[in-house]
């Protein structure tokens, strides 16, 4: 904040908004109106002050215009972690439509635990965000699920959104907006294609129980196999989490556990595919002559190591978030949307091809 000398030791001072209003000459009224933007004012005399505040280097004091009532209009967005490129991509695209809507946008982050993640949603909402999105899998109890309820509801009356992108409702009674893709279709894609290039011995990494998006895609991988007449062998399905260390530790493990008895891996994300593509090409196999290989996601690193993947529009998610809180009635209400599914698509590239021999 600029500052002024002041009269009686020549010292500088903050400048004010009586400041602005006599630079601009105007009323110190007119001055917070065109500032807060809450009364239409005349083109000339909104450029006067506007310029007043730019000569004068001006900046409103927050902490008195929360006294007064005036609050910035934000949107917040909760993920685990702003380093994982799916949350980075959706963060993405919530701030976009944040910004077209004229939001400021703000970001925590959970580390993926519950407990963080409520603190978040109760100071958002202290801090009269107008929607407040939480992004992706977080291990939930029924307390935890309670507790969100409750904010949910306590967020609605004080007229901000809560929307759940990429996990479940939390009950039909629970004034929430869901915007999720299509984790079992595009999951069920993908198993079928690489069904369709003759693979019956499909690996599968990255189960992990009680989180919604790994469930939801095994979901779909098994009702592949079931749908193409093809034996489950829960022996295909390995345990990890979502990350390119553990795509490697399970493909590393599988490997030195004995004889190769697969010809495809379908990786719950391209992380894990990327991982497990290094522990093979380190074990001599080559993809897709030796292995096929597939991921979800369509993400860094996807591209780059040409992989056939199931693409998921996470900057969507993100934009279809803000704008249905924004733009939508009160959840719950006649008329308002409650669920959004965006679809998926496969992405064929060159890491997928019919089985060796």
């Amino acid at each position: 904040m600029a500052r002024r000398p002041t009269p009686d030791d020549g010292r500088a001072r903050p400048t004010t908004i009586r400041d602005v209003a006599r630079h601009a000459g105007v009323s110190v009224a007119t001055v917070s109106r065109i500032l807060s933007g809450t009364y239409p004012s005349a083109p000339v005399t909104r450029a006067k002050v506007m310029r007043a505040v730019r000569e004068l280097d001006y900046v409103a004091n927050a902490h008195a215009r929360g006294l007064a009532g005036v609050q910035p209009k934000s949107v917040a967005i909760v993920v685990n972690s702003v380093t994982s490129p799916h949350y980075a991509h959706v963060a993405q695209g919530v701030q976009e439509q944040a910004a077209r809507e004229g939001r400021l946008c703000v970001v925590g982050t959970s580390g993926g635990d519950p407990e963080r993640e409520l603190a978040i949603v109760q100071l958002m909402r202290e801090q009269h965000a107008e929607a407040v999105v939480l992004v992706g899998n977080i291990s939930a109890d029924d307390a935890y699920r309670e507790r969100m309820a409750g904010y949910a509801r306590a967020l609605t009356l004080a007229g901000c959104h809560l929307v759940l992108c990429g996990r479940p409702s939390l009950g039909p009674e629970v004034p929430a907006i869901v915007v999720e893709y299509d984790n079992t279709g595009g999951a069920h894609a993908m198993t079928s294609h690489l069904i369709a290039a003759g693979h019956r011995r499909i690996l599968f990494l990255g189960r992990r129980a009680g989180y919604t998006t790994p469930e939801s895609r095994i979901a779909g991988y098994r009702a592949a196999l079931a749908a193409h007449r093809v034996p489950h062998d829960p022996g295909l399905e390995v345990d990890g989490t979502m990350e390119w260390r553990e795509g490697y530790r399970m493909m590393r493990h599988r490997l030195d556990g004995g004889p190769r008895d697969f010809t495809a891996v379908f990786a719950c994300n391209d992380q894990i595919a990327a991982g497990a593509r290094q522990a093979l090409r380190e074990e001599g196999l080559r993809v897709p002559d030796d292995v096929s290989l597939a991921g979800f996601d369509d993400l860094p690193p996807a591209r780059d190591i040409d992989l056939t993947t199931v693409h998921v529009q996470h900057k969507e998610l993100g934009r279809t978030a803000v704008r249905l809180a924004l733009e939508s009635g009160a959840p719950g209400t006649p008329g308002a949307p409650e669920y959004v599914l965006l679809g998926t698509r496969l992405v064929i590239r060159d890491s997928v091809a019919c089985p060796a021999g």
